[in-house]
């Protein structure tokens, strides 16, 4: 019987003692940081409600460059100047995209309202349509709408962890990541850590904490058009009952919605959530899933590596978000988010720990031109943790020209707070 077994090591979770000595100065690659660039920055938000945008997506229109808003709908984007860009160009899941013109100059403080796109697809028609007809379709079409050759794309991956509400640890890292075309498996896919900084708290009962197992590798594990044994492989499917949704667009195009939920008792968990597919490319554009959860036991068996004896784990929650972006008819990854959540408790203790551990990497720019694999002795590997592999966070302009998502308020605040007291 076949097994989902290959999500795993991104979603593993390793119990360690985690000795704050053990960071290690990373020498980084060497990279055109002293090119000219403009930055832009400011909130994206409803029009009508003024709520803020999270995940909204800003990207400069002909190039490759990219990155998203935050939880708190802020962003930044650093645009060299070399590209003689005219405009910064904004999406989001159900609303008509936004241009914003700019003219060589950096731009702060900018409100970006977006406003909600009615939705214009022919309900009688899709709804006709057989949903799991539409996902085998879509499976049949990687080939044509993915990338058809290796490409090279640079990334922003961060990854912090909480204990109930406070920050125990925050890496940050900018990754390549080397993905070999879409019509082949993603055994030499790889990532390796570019430049990168990490902030753990000093705090002896923080020393034992959960930590993610090769979080970087998100980017190859969880890209599940690339890695279709998580959701869509055509054995796969048959364990899920799927639903067509209410309709929506993405980039101004009309998308299938499609949700899914476990129709077979297995021996290993399975996941529900939605499929957004492209109406006309019958391309993947979106994912949302998460671990179902109504046999814990399989659920820990999911994601526990390791713990120590005596502690009882509990699962809660453990969500993806998957997105990809089309330019100039091909379909690339843009942005993949991950949320852990679960309690600890010792056995002859009063009280339980919640933790949560958050990862998510953007594809900040990407090329396929004369592109080489990165070697295995460079590559990230999946035993290794981030926080072990960079530096401190002390420099304040760590990231020069690279673009990087927006810390959120709190998380800003959580960094200053470490900084300062070292707990």
């Amino acid at each position: 019987m076949k097994t989902t077994t290959c999500l795993r090591p991104a979603i593993s979770l390793l119990m360690a003692l985690i000795m704050i000595s053990s960071l290690h100065p990373l020498k980084a690659q060497e990279a055109d940081e002293d090119a000219p660039y403009i930055t832009v920055s400011g909130v994206v938000k409803d029009e009508k409600s003024k709520r803020r945008l999270e995940y909204a997506n800003i990207s400069v229109p002909g190039a490759n460059v990219g990155t998203v808003t935050n939880a708190d709908g802020e962003f930044t984007i650093k645009i060299r100047v070399s590209l003689q860009a005219r405009a910064v160009e904004i999406s989001h899941i159900g609303y008509l995209n936004e241009l914003v013109e700019i003219k060589g100059a950096d731009i702060a403080g900018l409100q970006v309202m977006m406003t909600p796109n009615a939705n214009m697809l022919d309900e009688v028609i899709i709804r006709a349509r057989e949903p799991r007809y539409i996902v085998e379709e879509a499976i049949r079409r990687i080939a044509s709408n993915y990338s058809p050759q290796s490409a090279l794309h640079t990334g922003f991956y961060r990854e912090t962890a909480q204990k109930g509400r406070r920050y125990i640890n925050i890496s940050e890292a900018v990754i390549d990541i080397y993905k070999t075309a879409y019509d082949q498996n993603a055994d030499r896919d790889r990532v390796q850590i570019f430049k990168g900084r990490s902030l753990l708290s000093q705090k002896r009962s923080d020393t034992l904490v959960v930590k993610l197992l090769g979080g970087p590798n998100l980017s190859i594990y969880v890209d599940i058009v690339k890695n279709p044994e998580i959701l869509l492989d055509r054995e796969t499917l048959a364990h899920y009952s799927f639903r067509m949704e209410e309709s929506v667009m993405i980039d101004s195009r009309p998308q299938f919605v499609i949700s899914f939920q476990p129709q077979a008792i297995l021996p290993y968990a399975l996941y529900y959530g939605k499929l957004f597919i492209d109406k006309e490319r019958l391309s993947f554009t979106r994912a949302e899933f998460n671990l179902n959860m109504d046999d814990r036991n399989k659920a820990t068996e999911a994601i526990l590596k390791k713990k120590p004896y005596g502690l009882i784990f509990r699962p809660l929650e453990v969500s993806f978000l998957v997105t990809y972006k089309e330019r100039d008819g091909v379909t690339y990854l843009s942005y993949i988010r991950n949320e852990v959540r679960f309690r600890c408790d010792w056995k002859r203790r009063l009280f339980a720990t919640n933790y949560t551990i958050l990862s998510e990497m953007v594809v900040t720019d990407s090329r396929t031109d004369n592109v080489t694999g990165i070697p295995y002795r460079l590559a990230f590997k999946a035993n290794q943790s981030l926080s072990d592999k960079v530096s401190d966070f002390m420099d304040e302009d760590f990231w020069g020209a690279y673009n990087i998502i927006e810390p959120t308020e709190s998380l800003e605040s959580a960094v200053n707070r470490l900084k300062r007291t070292g707990r």
